[in-house]
């Protein structure tokens, strides 16, 4: 599979998921932007130059079994942000470009920290390109907000752990849809896509009223605690898997689709 790291684009960097994330080999990817033959010694010079990264070195560098000419083997990879770590410390010139890459990003990450509009119109900027319609984009966009409102009051209401948002999330996923996420995507046959950027209209549509229902019911009943919010959380899908019901009832076909939006011109019908 390609990376969707740019930086590493067409190059022979190998990799694994980890974690439900891509991780790099390190020696290879030192390789790429030095053109050294010899990456260990390389890395342990980089190491000196950098105390700040050689003291965090296990928080980047995790051994992780990548399949060689020899067979498996263990060997040091890091995950997107580590990489990135190791670049900014690589004084080469075949890594300035990505030096000043980061640099752009993060200077338009604070920007859009002071303007989270510009957030906004990022976001719809990259859908766009992908292909993907002004009417779905705009469900999309109002989306994100629905949910991020939801996520505050879990977050101000007791649930803390990423487990809990989980659990509330599938709650509201099985009333509204008699299936939890993970299934969702199963029936879309999607891995790490993000489940709702292949989603139709009205999948999108009820989704955002099981959950913009389940925070109005936080709000009113002030709910305090992560057994009363999984209630409420039901209570919010069932509001929405009711009216689903009520529609597939009336337009004679079932809502959730196997459609997906795979590519990024087109959509896809999997079989």
């Amino acid at each position: 599979m390609e990376t969707k790291i740019a930086v590493f684009k067409g190059q022979k960097v190998r990799k694994t998921i980890h974690n439900n994330e891509w991780w790099f080999v390190i020696n290879d990817v030192v390789a790429v932007l030095t053109d050294s033959v010899q990456p260990d010694g390389y890395i342990k010079d980089m190491r000196r130059r950098d105390p700040e990264l050689s003291k965090g070195w296990g928080q980047f560098a995790t051994p992780l079994l990548i399949k060689t000419a020899g067979g498996p083997q263990k060997l040091n990879c890091a995950n997107t942000e580590g990489i990135f770590r190791i670049v900014q410390s690589i004084p080469s010139p075949k890594a300035e470009p990505f030096k000043r890459w980061l640099a752009k990003v993060g200077y338009e990450r604070i920007k859009e920290i002071e303007d989270p509009e510009l957030a906004t119109k990022r976001t719809r900027m990259l859908y766009k390109l992908k292909g993907y319609p002004d009417s779905w984009i705009e469900k999309r966009i109002r989306g994100i907000a629905i949910r991020e409102e939801l996520t505050d009051e879990w977050q101000k209401r007791g649930a803390q752990e990423q487990k809990d948002y989980e659990i509330l999330t599938a709650e509201i996923s099985k009333a509204t849809f008699g299936i939890t996420p993970s299934q969702y995507k199963k029936i879309k046959r999607l891995k790490r896509e993000n489940l709702r950027d292949h989603m139709d209209d009205f999948e999108l549509i009820f989704t955002m009223l099981g959950e913009r229902s389940t925070t109005e019911i936080h709000r009113v009943e002030d709910s305090q605690g992560v057994p009363k919010l999984k209630s409420d959380a039901k209570a919010g899908g069932d509001i929405a898997g009711n009216a689903r019901k009520q529609l597939e009832k009336r337009i004679r076909r079932p809502i959730v689709s196997r459609d997906n939006f795979l590519g990024q011109t087109k959509r896809i019908k999997v079989r």
